[in-house]
């Protein structure tokens, strides 16, 4: 990712949307270009928000998606499946590892074909479902915490985070615009109105902070 490779989630219903929703978080919320995380579903746009029926079972889709996006081993594949052997998942991953790439597998079912298939299988083991069957429960919930974690934790060893603050958030209404004129007083230890004047001029919290530190 250092070297400008990117992080693309693959996944089908509930877990192809939580890949997307993850990836459409790291621009407001890290201020990273869109093409840098990005989630793709089964199905296509249309799947975010209704099923496409059989789209899971696609097992050359996944591949095909990802060459839209000129996938080539800088970037790493996290393929995201409850079961861990919906079909687009796997060979979405298969196909990633032929050509070289970097692949992870994010399942609840351990030692799924997924976990086995990729370099870096992440295995939750969270039980039964309170309705059989219902992964966007249990499963749902706690891929997301995973999503988080390998997000969050990717955004801070790239320098987009100081201390527990989101330095480089797009300050896209007036909560987030107080929020980084606090930021930035905490940072330079400066009043509410010097510190709105920094941010105004510079644009961002980071640039503010390390402008009134020279």
């Amino acid at each position: 990712f250092a070297k400008g490779g990117r992080l693309f989630y693959i996944g089908a219903g509930t877990s192809g949307r939580l890949g997307i929703l993850d990836a459409s978080e790291i621009p407001p919320t890290f201020g990273m270009p869109h093409e840098r995380v990005v989630g793709l579903i089964a199905g296509g746009d249309t799947a975010i928000r209704k099923a496409v029926e059989n789209a899971e079972d696609a097992t050359q889709q996944a591949w095909v998606d990802l060459m839209m996006y000129d996938i080539n081993d800088t970037d790493v594949v996290v393929g995201i499946a409850a079961s861990g052997s919906t079909p687009y998942v796997i060979g979405g991953l298969e196909d990633a590892k032929k050509n070289g790439i970097l692949t992870a597998a994010i399942t609840n079912n351990p030692g799924a074909p997924i976990a086995k298939i990729a370099d870096i299988p992440i295995e939750i083991n969270v039980g039964p479902e309170f309705l059989t069957g219902s992964t966007r429960m249990k499963s749902g919930t706690s891929q997301k915490l995973v999503l988080n974690m390998i997000s969050t934790a990717l955004m801070i060893k790239i320098g987009r985070v100081k201390g527990n603050k989101m330095v480089n958030m797009q300050l896209s209404n007036d909560k987030l615009v107080d929020r980084g004129t606090r930021y930035i007083m905490e940072g330079l230890d400066i009043d509410y109105t010097e510190a709105a004047a920094l941010l105004k001029k510079h644009g961002s919290v980071k640039l503010a902070i390390d402008a009134g530190k020279q």
